[in-house]
């Protein structure tokens, strides 16, 4: 055993065992047919991402079932990677040249992407540096980047199955575009904020008359796209028209009135522009009355040629100008605020645009069959479980998958056109004859990679031969997903079916949906409000593992962490206590660790007991994703328990001949506590452990002891609940003291009244010590309690604190009265409340129902001072 400094120091500590967990490769996993496996891919975050607080929460997650299936016995194998991320990659790039002076169109294909290779290389995987300070204990050798050779040819080989199959295929649709990025998103990567606009009511002129139609629209730019107004059939007010043409303001081109069902006669006039070209339902309603297509907007959201005079302005601006021509020409009736949700790309945070495009999709309906049943069979169990609502929701009303990007960074779709004849070659090689061929320019969506993650880490990639390898045999399907909610439909529905379509089976068995981390006032964290800490920061002001901890102690299943700074001195200070409780317990024991204890012996057959239900609410609790439950369960035994209660204990003992086995005893539950402890905080653990162990475990990880199990004839009811009996009573009596400012260090005369004399018999030593007694005293009868005696009833005793000598009644008296007096006037606040009738009509019933709460509290103590006062 070595010497405990008085002080942990984290920082020195942290880097230490870092260091020896990967330079002795200690994570490393090969397949081993004689033991269980365990296997779990991270979630592989964005080459250009950097450490955030959600981060930390879910590699935090991912590490203590890794952790902790090591400590059972399990051949564990975590795999790390990252995702090249071609959009946010592509913008990094571009960032990169403009401040050289060039632009993208200064370069070729090939030099982008060898400057994007250059870029990856110099600030790419930054975030799994960060990982590894978090002591994410992953097998290293097994690191994945998805441009990796191998995951590229899986991709490549799955475009070509599917569009052979018939699965993918291309088409001209209404899709996201991201005017920044110049590229296609799929639905799942855009978000919705809400904004307020202007909402203009335009005249549209019936031809050769003065009657017009009223048209509502936010976007008169792109009026100049219209061909054709709709109304709904059955509203009476435009019956009339329907068939008849209006001139369209501006361009003075004819279009059509038109009726159909799509139309809501009650939003603005009842009557709706269409321009199919710009919107998503204009779209479908064009292609039922077969309209022309009129697209008025170029890729970076300026006009085109279609718009007349203002062709070259951005939206915005031809916006504002178009909306000066018509209120010049009075042709705008009137103007609303209008406060709209309006979608925005993930990555650039530009406004997208419903843009009619040429791209690939992939036909999703047969591949989401199988997904949705495996779901619905508990094959794949999502935890919470009320994910799976969200899930079927999006898979019964499932979209064809955009999967072309218009970038240059990520995987090349493997379509060429020939020059001549526009036949289309799909292979995996390129035409025999390259010169007759043009590749197609755009690359797949990133989540064309991610959705294989589970299997091309194994080394799958979708050839025969890989179909059956020793890795792919060994660890797949995978065990455990740890995954926030917002990509179920973006990755975890998708890997299901690349799946069941390839391996005809599952990827993993339980997802993890982790929480959702936001501020102490519940805001979503975001660095434009401030409230979003630097998870580096906090390390290296608190600890690694004093994060860990604080998250997982705040992250209830299914629900949102609410954090700031200050929780993590939650983590902190029980640490401190952990390692206190360890050095304590060092100073006092030998080097000869007893593994048996005498039966007599009532603290240690109570603290072995106690321990052995915490290790059966561990398991339970790891093995149901509770995992704040286990957090809690340990902190309150450790702290509560063991260091307060427990030590002091074994203080009272003063007997030398068995006050060292009643160490070494300690010592053997505490070793176990770190290993209960060490999924969760790595680091400090696995210090202690080699503190408190001989030399034979200097070259050894308490990452690979044995978790403890649970001992059914070990656990005591009766002990434990005659312990929980002595805490109350030591707790009250402690509590009587306090509030008569009677300080610990001067000894008191207490009387007891109760029928449990047996128990007082066996527990007096620890009842005079803890609370520091000069005699205690049983009666039967209150009317042999001296006067000057202040009492109070607890755990089914009546305690009697004899005063004399240690305060001042009069004092005493006094301060009482004023405390009753502060507290009649809170109550009197209370009353008023409660008995105005306003207050109870309109305040909510929980605000009531806390205020009733106040006043009973109020109540009791009041009655609790004048029962003191009385004794005085």
């Amino acid at each position: 055993m070595n010497e405990f400094d008085k002080t942990y120091d984290f920082k020195k500590t942290e880097q230490k065992w870092r260091n020896f967990w990967e330079d002795k490769k200690l994570y490393n996993s090969k397949p081993n047919p004689g033991k269980e496996k365990y296997s779990v891919v991270i979630p592989p975050p964005n080459v250009t991402g950097v450490l955030h607080i959600g981060h930390i929460l879910n590699t935090t997650i991912q590490d203590i079932y890794c952790r902790y299936k090591r400590l059972k016995g399990f051949e564990v194998c975590w795999v790390p990677g990252t995702d090249h991320a071609g959009i946010a990659t592509q913008q990094k790039v571009v960032e990169q040249i403009t401040k050289s002076g060039k632009s993208k169109s200064d370069y070729t294909r090939e030099e982008f992407l060898m400057e994007s290779w250059k870029w990856k290389e110099k600030h790419g995987g930054h975030i799994l540096k960060q990982l590894r300070r978090l002591g994410a204990s992953v097998d290293w050798s097994k690191e994945k980047f998805t441009l990796d050779e191998d995951l590229s040819r899986a991709v490549i080989n799955t475009f070509v199955d599917l569009y052979n199959k018939g699965y993918i295929y291309k088409g001209k649709r209404i899709i996201n575009w991201d005017p920044v990025a110049l590229t296609a998103l799929s639905d799942d990567e855009i978000v919705y904020k809400e904004k307020a606009d202007k909402l203009y009511y335009i005249k549209y002129f019936l031809e050769d008359s003065d009657k017009y139609i009223l048209i509502a629209t936010v976007r008169p730019e792109t009026m100049l796209g219209d061909t054709a107004v709709a109304v709904n059939p059955n509203d009476e007010r435009y019956k009339e028209f329907v068939g008849k043409y209006v001139i369209l303001p501006i361009a003075k081109r004819r279009i059509k009135i038109i009726a159909d069902n799509y139309v809501d006669p009650d939003f603005g006039s009842g009557a709706l522009k269409i321009t199919p070209a710009h919107d998503p339902n204009d779209f479908e309603i064009g292609k039922r009355h077969h309209l022309e297509v009129i697209n008025v907007l170029t890729q970076d959201s300026r006009m085109n040629e279609n718009g007349l005079q203002f062709e070259g302005l951005n939206i915005f601006e031809a916006r504002k100008k178009i909306v000066e021509l018509l209120n010049s020409e009075g042709l705008i009736d009137k103007t609303e605020e209008y406060v709209h949700n309006v979608s925005y790309g993930q990555k650039t945070d530009a406004v997208i645009e419903p843009y009619l495009s040429d791209q690939w999709f992939v036909d999703m309906k047969k591949l989401s069959e199988p997904a949705i049943k495996v779901v619905k069979d508990k094959s794949v169990k999502f935890y919470p479980e009320k994910w799976t609502k969200t899930y079927f929701h999006w898979l019964d009303n499932l979209k064809d998958w955009c999967i072309s990007r218009q970038l240059w960074w990520g995987h090349r779709i493997p379509i060429w056109y020939h020059k001549q004849s526009a036949k289309i070659y799909c292979n995996t090689n390129p035409p025999a004859d390259p010169e007759n061929w043009i590749q197609d320019p755009d690359v797949l969506d990133t989540w064309f990679s991610s959705w294989l993650w589970p299997m091309s880490v194994f080394g799958w990639t979708n050839e025969k031969e890989s179909n059956s390898n020793e890795s792919l045999d060994y660890y797949y399907p995978t065990d455990l997903l740890v995954t926030a909610p917002d990509i179920i439909f973006l990755w975890v529905a998708r890997m299901i079916m690349a799946a069941m379509e390839y391996k005809k089976e599952i990827p993993f068995k339980d997802v993890y949906f982790n929480s959702i981390v936001r501020d102490g006032q519940g805001r979503k964290m975001s660095k434009s409000l401030g409230n979003s800490p630097e998870p580096i920061d906090l390390m290296e002001k608190y600890g690694t593992d004093a994060l860990r901890f604080s998250l997982i102690y705040l992250a209830p299943l299914g629900n949102d962490v609410l954090f700031d700074e200050s929780n993590t001195e939650l983590g902190r200070n029980f640490i401190t206590k952990l390692w206190n409780a360890g050095r304590f317990l060092i100073m006092n024991t030998d080097s000869n660790s007893m593994q048996q204890i005498d039966a007599n012996d009532v603290v240690s057959v109570w603290i072995e007991s106690r321990f052995n239900s915490v290790i059966k609410k561990c398991e339970q609790y790891l093995t149901d994703y509770r995992l704040n439950d286990y957090a809690k369960t340990l902190y309150n035994f450790v702290w509560s328990e063991f260091c307060d209660w427990y030590i002091e204990l074994l203080k009272v003992e003063t007997v030398e001949s068995t006050k060292q086995e009643r160490f070494n005893f300690a010592l053997r539950i505490y070793q176990n506590i770190l290993i209960l402890l060490h999924p969760v905080i790595p680091f400090v653990t696995e210090e202690i452990w080699h503190l408190v162990t001989d030399d034979s475990y200097k070259e050894k990880s308490i990452s690979f002891e044995r978790f403890p199990e649970y001992i059914g004839n070990l656990s005591n009811e009766n002990i434990e609940r005659d312990f929980q009996t002595l805490q109350e009573l030591i707790t009250g009596i402690r509590n009587l003291r306090a509030e008569h400012d009677i300080p610990f260090s001067k000894k008191c005369n207490l009387l007891l009244r109760s029928d449990k004399t047996k128990f007082i018999e066996n527990f007096r030593r620890f009842i005079i010590q803890l609370s520091n007694l000069e005699s205690l005293e049983t009666i039967q009868n209150k009317s042999t309690v001296p006067s000057n005696t202040v009492s109070s009833v607890k755990a089914g005793f009546e305690i009697f604190l004899k005063l004399e000598g240690l305060i001042d009644p009069q004092k005493q008296r006094e301060k009482f009265e004023r405390e009753i007096e502060k507290l009649q006037s809170y109550l009197k606040s209370i009353n008023g409340k409660l008995e105005n009738e306003k207050f109870l009509e309109k305040a909510a019933h929980h605000i009531i129902e806390a205020e009733r709460k106040k006043q009973q509290e109020t109540l009791e103590k009041i009655q609790k001072l004048k029962g003191q006062l009385n004794y005085l």
